[in-house]
């Protein structure tokens, strides 16, 4: 399948251009960038140096299978109608299309989330991919209330490393301003709220904090259930929820350094760790997930969401396994 990336200078972008350089079934033509377009590609993803790419003007589009939008908000909505000319199918990356909402020219969005919405997505020619917050969220919160154990809202404490602010630097992501801190940025009333009522029937009080590092999402997710459970009734939810998912992993070790999902060993990978405590009286069930949010979150989920939506194997091109130590 041929392909082109729209956005490809941005760090979205990037991941895309290596996922798909990778995929044994995707063929990369195109990396569009209007700032940099006629300028080499290392130039701005030195790690992409063997590929010797040219960033290309969005007016030069070619004709292609699949058109991968990473692009800032509001402009997927502007240039949708136009892609769709010359790509058959769209995935979009940003939040102009999330939570079943549709194009200027009609066309509906599917989600790009697998785990929750595999079965939607066959044959799907328009694809949404959720928020990298959001993701983990849903991921957290689903299975649980599926099983009943939601009573109430739940309060959704979120930290991100820097790539979520993107790759334009701004006052907030200065490195002597955002080097050391680890600044609430998100206190109340943050729009992937939303997207986790829509996807989950949980109300979602989150909290959104920026943390030391370049990558990664981690959400802890406090939950009331209405009668007293234990970590083994959690334990079993998530596990049984994620048994066939390929990029779901339960880690809630009793023993060890890393007992619960960290996102330093997610980097680069298309992988989410769910797991869980819950207090000694069992009133109050605590979930943690981790993933990278540039991938999983982002450009992983929506080429994970693509080998559905054609019939491939869930995990092709999608198969690195993380780092230790990272």
């Amino acid at each position: 399948m041929k392909v082109s990336v729209l956005g490809a200078a941005g760090y979205t972008g990037g991941e895309l251009l290596r996922l798909v350089h990778t995929h044994p079934e995707l063929d990369l033509v195109q990396a569009v960038s209007r700032r940099y377009a006629g300028r080499p590609v290392a130039e701005v993803h030195p790690n992409l140096h063997h590929l010797g790419l040219t960033f290309q003007p969005p007016q030069e589009l070619s004709p292609v299978d699949t058109a991968f939008l990473a692009l800032p908000s509001g402009a997927s909505a502007e240039v949708e109608a136009g892609v769709g000319e010359v790509a058959g199918t769209i995935v979009d990356l940003s939040p102009d299309f999330r939570a079943g909402a549709s194009s200027a020219s009609g066309e509906t969005y599917r989600t790009g989330l697998p785990e929750l919405y595999g079965d939607d997505l066959p044959g799907a020619a328009r694809i949404s991919v959720p928020g990298c917050m959001a993701t983990a969220a849903v991921l957290a919160l689903a299975p649980l209330r599926r099983a009943g154990l939601v009573a109430g809202d739940a309060v959704v404490d979120a930290r991100t490393g820097s790539s979520g602010s993107g790759a334009e630097p701004g006052p907030a992501s200065h490195h002597a301003e955002r080097g050391q801190a680890f600044r609430v940025y998100r206190p109340t009333g943050h729009r992937h709220e939303t997207e986790i009522a829509a996807h989950t029937g949980v109300r979602a009080r989150m909290t959104v904090t920026a943390v030391p590092a370049v990558r990664g999402v981690q959400v802890i997710c406090h939950v009331t259930p209405p009668e007293p459970v234990t970590r083994r009734d959690v334990l079993r939810v998530l596990q049984h929820a994620y048994r066939d998912r390929p990029f779901v992993r339960v880690v809630a070790r009793s023993r060890g350094v890393h007992r619960l999902p960290d996102p330093q060993f997610l980097s680069g990978t298309n992988f989410t760790d769910v797991g869980c405590a819950v207090d000694e009286d069992g009133r109050r069930i605590v979930v943690v997930a981790a993933l990278d949010n540039l991938v999983k979150g982002a450009a992983g989920g929506g080429v994970q969401s693509l080998n559905v939506a054609r019939g491939l194997p869930e995990q092709t091109g999608l198969e690195f396994p993380g780092l230790h130590p990272a």
